[in-house]
């Protein structure tokens, strides 16, 4: 339960009317989080009580909202759920979202990106933090993962894997320490984002270092990979 974070919660849904639907839809999707419209389109949520303390920042003008708005809305439910347990030790938990936004190319074409990074505190033996991704392709209007990044067939973790390899071992000096497996498993490259000049993957404690090595990221020039899809 420490963790609530689902990595598959509507990632790819569509907002009904597109993107000029979901902007219209903002002001409300940061209030039925109970959130206020602060400076550059972004929700703030802050909630304090004896149980808890739960703090949201997310923007309001990605094109999918609804699919941002279920995401942080699940993950709430659920926090203030197991927060809320009768008999439940070691409060106030704590609950922190913040965001990261990205684009790539010229509006109304290009990418738009949001990575979530949630830590939670939920008074285990040490409080966790992951990320979850959103990716968007603003002409045609459509959700981006991994699987529909690259051209089929393009194998782009071959080139992909060798520069987190080499990245990861800088930042941490553990070089070498991840294995083929792993680093070659699509399951580790959900979290991304799209800049014009690279891709910018996001991995979680645990997910292809030891937990111990903590969050990390790392940017990979799109020159050394093969053409993406948007």
């Amino acid at each position: 339960m420490r963790n609530l974070m689902t990595a598959a919660i509507l990632a790819g849904a569509v907002v009904a009317g597109g993107p000029a639907g979901s902007a219209r839809a903002a002001p409300s999707a940061c209030a039925s989080l109970g959130g206020t419209l602060g400076t550059g389109q972004m929700c703030q949520v802050h909630t304090v009580t004896p149980s808890y303390t739960l703090d949201m920042s997310f923007p309001v003008d990605y094109p999918d909202q609804q699919a941002l708005l279920d995401y942080l809305t699940q993950n709430r439910d659920g926090f203030i759920n197991v927060a809320q347990t009768p008999g439940a030790r070691e409060v106030p938990y704590q609950m922190d979202v913040t965001a990261e936004q990205y684009r790539s190319g010229q509006p109304p074409h290009g990418t738009q990106s949001v990575v979530l990074k949630v830590f939670e505190d939920l008074g285990g033996p040490r409080p966790s933090t992951s990320f979850k991704a959103f990716n968007y392709d603003l002409d045609p209007p459509h959700p981006v993962t991994f699987d529909t990044l690259f051209a089929p067939g393009s194998k782009p973790l071959d080139a992909i894997y060798p520069v987190v390899q080499r990245e990861l071992g800088r930042q941490t000096g553990l070089g070498g320490a991840i294995l083929p497996g792993a680093g070659l498993d699509p399951s580790h490259y959900q979290n991304f984002a799209i800049t014009d000049d690279d891709l910018i993957f996001y991995f979680a404690p645990g997910e292809l270092l030891p937990p111990f090595a903590g969050a990390t990221q790392v940017r990979v020039p799109r020159s050394a990979i093969p053409p993406l899809a948007v």
